[in-house]
């Protein structure tokens, strides 16, 4: 169990971040000089980018990580309005949810049993 606590947060955030970043390619689909399509190319992972380093928080501090983490998911819901409908929240605000509790659990659990989470 110490072991599923301790890496599925940090193998859905990664999934995660991967599945955002192929976003980002859809900034070379269209026309315009190869200076324009970096700066969309980098915009465009600006969420990625966002969401890797709230994994590193959440790697070193999973507490703070992990509200960080659902605090970017409420974020996110807003943002990209994704409480349209239920597909659109399951695929861009939930893993965000999900990972901040997850989080915040192994921390708890391996706290309360006092075991080495690293």
């Amino acid at each position: 169990m110490k072991n599923f606590l301790t890496w599925a947060p940090r193998l859905i955030l990664a999934a995660y971040i991967l599945f955002i970043s192929s976003f980002a390619l859809d900034a070379f689909s269209e026309g315009g000089t190869l200076v324009h399509q970096m700066g969309d190319f980098i915009m465009h992972l600006t969420p990625a980018i966002v969401t890797a380093g709230f994994l590193w928080l959440a790697w070193r501090f999973p507490i703070i990580g992990g509200l960080f983490l659902m605090v970017l998911g409420m974020v996110f819901t807003i943002y990209f309005r994704t409480d349209r409908t239920f597909q659109l929240f399951m695929m861009i605000s939930f893993p965000l949810f999900l990972a901040g509790l997850l989080f915040i659990f192994s921390h708890w659990i391996t706290a309360k049993t006092g075991i080495d989470q690293s």
